[in-house]
């Protein structure tokens, strides 16, 4: 789908369900308001059919942009003017209810004047809505969509399959572990078809690792085939091309071309029945092509294979059900072999690189992010350049429009296109709002699913919040390899994201041809050019120059600012000049305390306000009329409380304090909040304390209890723990209590918190005498643990392994066991994480921890020798990650890590081990051949 026809549904599909609210709505019953909102509605919907109808063209063509453009702006221009107009009746009729703003609506409409401006912006929306139809329809754009554009075009996929071996780097490592996984026998009962499924993002070199593989094994098999399926496939004639390429007897193609898919599937299980086969199904996009063409192959038992690839997880999982089957995540190449092919393409040995073009060739190689293609592309663009520094920085400088115009980057900008291409339109409006983010930021999740939100981009469906289809939408391009996973929680889910630079060129190309988001000061990127108003506005950098060009933009119809560098503040248009901002978001910009936050009460949209990180003392006091605030986030601020009428913004559900932060009393009027962090609770008044217990819809709370054991403290905890106890039948999933120094005794005797409380954290000195049994076994609601114990004893972990959803378990003990712990095969039946921070010497027995996948542990050697270091590692049968701390050194130590390390070598999964911070390899051949290969072991399922 082109990208331009994307954008201007996301701007259409919000403004859409706003107006069929204001029709449901308390303004669709004025009969005058309700006219006019149906008649916008009525044009719109018929123009967002037209737009969802260009969506199927490969090509939309000059005129159809041109339109589309058009309608994009007046779409912006319209929900701005429905926002100022609720606006200025919702303020009229707050004070006197539904019955005075019924009788004064009509008499406002009436009213509306040039003092306003919103009756002739109306008028004028009205004008321009007739303009944009006429405008369809003397393009006859009806027609254009109904012939869908297209031309021949070289499929870059081509030349993976035909990449002479001496020419490949970084890829023997892979190859040959997967050769061997590949070529592992069974027994006779279980010989039956395993898959190969390799998957990531586009560029790394799938297909050409899937290829290799192939050429190595293929002389094991009796028959092979190698077909690519793509985003459109045609299943019948995947299927004859694995026919025409594996042997068929004489006469079996007869009448092949009027075989439907049915025919051909069967005439290929047939061909096969009795085969040893191997076939590679290259680029696949959805689960259901590969149910349907796994159909086609029988499960002999021969021991045939087949290899998958894919850029999507889901899909690499759907090929392979079977714990036979195996997942191969493709990862970036290391800097060493980056730098390997980067200078042979260009010089054709790495030692003829000259001494001026390494530093920028560093820079180039950075910006390549170990991506093969991207590599290849721009090593390839290099070597048909003058070998001179200047022309190299140029050529950095300018990646992304070459990647727009230069025919030698083609081929990469339509593979990494591809992906980009394939979304739907939510999630591809949700992609370009990346590029307001700079190069190489580690992107929060959180921070990014409430701008989403604020923005519009997000509504509720199927019965999920706008919080869950945000969070969804950002698996999912984690899933579809559009965004790098970073911070990678106890659960498997991702923190965080990352874009790649590559695709992150690409996003900002689309984002400046929809005119989605404008980039100041993001290298090469320039926002003078831009058509229209500036809609999105991300200051990443800010000079004098600079800001003279943006003093003389229009800002009035900025929907969101994001501000990432300190250095912009003190050139910093003033928010006089912005008028709808939806985000205002300065996270990390010290100095802030300096610019004029004058006039922020009336930007009255904003739903999203950040200051995280910056170094303001005190939030503005205008802060308190900004109603429709959605999330306000100061974490580590020096802000201590918060202005006078704070517990009106009764909209608001995120707030994230500084970490001393006090609670104003009527705290509880604030029903709609989600989350509450940063408050110290024994410095907060009482009444707020325990007007916590009135927040329905509280589902992450952390606080900070200080000034230990006087009286005022202990009744503060009890009015805290009072508190949790109200919202026990409500959404409480996350609590952290958080003390430096003190007791925190009172926790002992505490009943049962909220059973619906899924993770417990507790920063503090403080240590248990025992399991509370408040927590074990009481929450079996809870996947997260985090606290400290006395003593450690195997009769407290019996206890916790009583927890029946617990993920992830950490411990902390004061008094050191001198024997040797054992866990016993029963309890823990979900635990993933297990990480004891103090000096247990654990031993696992059979059937212990079914799924425990990573383990930290500390332990003294001189305990542990009395036990010959033995762990019981080949008990965990899912264990991937080992990690190992002595707490004493010396010449035992080593005798102690060899030890390990060689129970882990033998473990099925050939779980990675790191002892005291660094990798371990069982013996020095295998450090030396991962020196080489720059490759970590391969692990299953």
């Amino acid at each position: 789908m082109a990208p331009v026809v994307s954008a201007a549904l996301g701007v259409l599909g919000p403004l859409l369900v706003k107006l069929a609210d204001l029709v449901a709505g308390k303004f669709g019953r004025v009969r005058g308001v309700r006219r006019e909102i149906m008649s916008l509605q009525s044009e719109l919907t018929s123009m967002h059919a037209a737009l969802q109808e260009y969506t199927m063209l490969d090509d939309p063509g000059v005129q159809v942009k041109a339109w589309i453009s058009l309608l994009r702006e007046l779409a912006y221009d319209t929900e701005d003017c429905i926002d100022k107009f609720i606006r200025r009746v919702s303020n009229r009729g707050r004070r006197g209810g539904f019955k005075k703003l019924f009788h004064d609506t009509t008499r406002f409409l009436k009213m509306l004047d040039s003092r306003c401006g919103i009756a002739k912006q109306i008028h004028k929306l009205k004008a321009r809505i007739k303009h944009v139809k006429e405008l369809k329809d003397s393009y006859k754009l009806s027609e254009t969509s109904c012939s869908k554009t297209g031309h021949e075009s070289v499929d870059p996929r081509l030349c993976a399959l035909f990449a002479e071996e001496a020419h490949l780097v970084g890829v023997e490592g892979p190859r040959d572990d997967l050769v061997k996984w590949m070529l592992k026998e069974e027994n006779s009962s279980t010989r039956q078809p395993r898959v190969l499924s390799i998957v990531g993002f586009g560029g790394l070199g799938k297909t050409t690792l899937a290829n290799e593989v192939y050429r190595k094994v293929q002389r094991h098999f009796d028959c092979w085939a190698f077909v690519s399926v793509s985003q459109k496939p045609i299943i019948r004639k995947i299927i004859k091309d694995v026919i025409y390429k594996v042997p068929f007897p004489d006469g079996f193609t007869k009448d092949i071309e009027i075989w439907d898919e049915t025919a051909a599937i069967s005439k290929l299980r047939e061909l096969l029945q009795d085969k040893r086969y191997i076939v590679i199904i290259d680029d696949i996009w959805c689960t259901q092509a590969w149910n349907t063409i796994k159909c086609a192959f029988p499960e002999n038992n021969r021991s045939s294979r087949i290899i998958t690839t894919t850029r999507i997880m889901d899909v690499a999982r759907s090929c392979c059900p079977c714990g036979d089957d195996h997942v191969y995540e493709m990862a970036a190449l290391s800097d060493l072999h980056s730098k390997s092919l980067f200078l042979k393409r260009i010089f054709g040995s790495e030692d003829n690189c000259p001494d001026m073009l390494k530093e920028v060739s560093n820079k180039i190689l950075k910006k390549c992010g170990g991506l093969p293609l991207a590599i290849i592309s721009i090593s390839s663009l290099l070597a048909n350049s003058p070998a001179v520094k200047e022309e190299w920085e140029k050529i950095k400088r300018s990646i992304g429009s070459a990647l727009e115009k230069d025919r030698s980057l083609e081929g990469m900008s339509n593979i990494l296109s591809l992906s980009y291409n394939y979304l739907p339109p939510d999630l591809k409006t949700c992609l370009l709002y990346l590029s307001v983010f700079p190069e190489d930021r580690v992107i929060d999740r959180k921070r990014l699913v409430r701008r989403w939100i604020a923005e519009g981009f997000i509504s509720e469906e199927r019965g999920q919040s706008r919080q869950e289809v945000a969070e969804r939408y950002f698996y999912e391009l984690i899933n579809k390899s559009m965004v790098q996973p970073e911070d990678i929680s106890y659960d498997g889910k991702a923190r965080a994201c990352r874009v790649h630079d590559m695709m992150l060129e690409i996003i900002i190309s689309k984002s400046n041809e929809n005119n989605f988001v404008i980039v100041v000061g993001g290298g090469e990127t320039s926002f003078a050019n831009h058509q229209g108003f500036i809609r999105r506005l991300s200051v990443q950098h800010l000079d004098h120059e600079l800001a003279h060009l943006l003093a003389q933009e229009d800002l009035s119809h900025v929907r969101s600012l994001t501000v990432t560098s300190s250095t912009c503040i003190k050139h910093l248009p003033s928010l006089a000049k912005f008028e709808v901002p939806r985000v205002l978001d300065f996270q990390g910009c010290r100095g802030l305390e300096e610019y004029d936050m004058n006039g922020i009460g009336k930007l009255f949209q904003l739903k999203y306000l950040n200051f995280r990180g910056t170094s303001i003392s005190k939030l503005p006091s205008e802060i308190m009329m900004l109603h429709d605030l959605e999330t306000l986030d100061f974490g580590y601020t020096q802000v201590g409380e918060f202005p006078t009428g704070f517990v009106q913004l009764t909209k608001l559900q995120h707030l994230i304090a500084g970490g001393w932060t006090t609670m104003r009393n009527k705290v509880g009027n604030m029903r709609n909040l989600r989350e509450i962090s940063g408050f110290s609770i024994t410095r907060s008044p009482a009444d707020a304390v325990e007007d916590l217990g009135n927040l329905p819809s509280l589902v992450e709370i952390a606080v900070h209890l200080d000034d230990g054991g006087s009286d005022e403290f202990r009744r503060h905890a009890e009015m805290l723990h009072s508190s949790l106890c109200k919202l026990g039948s409500c959404k409480l999933r996350s609590l952290w209590i958080s003390r430096y120094c003190g007791s925190l005794e009172f926790l002992e005797s505490w009943n049962p918190l909220p059973y619906s409380l899924q993770e417990f954290y507790m920063f503090s000195d403080y240590y248990f005498t025992e399991v509370p049994k408040w927590i074990a076994p009481a929450l079996t609601s809870l996947s997260y643990l985090d606290i400290n114990l006395a003593e450690l004893t195997e009769e407290g972990l019996h206890t916790l392994g009583e927890l029946p959803a617990l993920l992830c378990l950490k411990l902390c003990w004061k008094t050191n066991p001198e024997e040797r712990l054992t866990v016993q095969g029963t309890g823990f039946p979900s635990l993933i994480k297990l990480v004891l921070s103090d000096r247990a010497y654990i031993t696992f027995v059979k059937g212990a921890m079914p799924k425990l996948q990573n383990l930290k542990l500390s332990f003294a050697v001189s305990v542990a020798k009395g036990y010959g270091f033995y762990l019981g590692i080949e008990h965990l049968t899912c264990l991937k990650k080992v990690r190992v701390l002595f707490v004493t050194k010396g010449s035992e130590s080593k005798v102690a890590a060899a030890a390990i390390s060689k129970e882990a070598g033998a473990h099925t999964n050939r779980p990675i081990v790191t002892i005291n911070g660094r990798p371990y390899e069982e013996a020095a051949n295998n450090e030396e051949k991962n020196k080489v290969n720059g490759d970590t072991p391969i692990q299953g399922n």
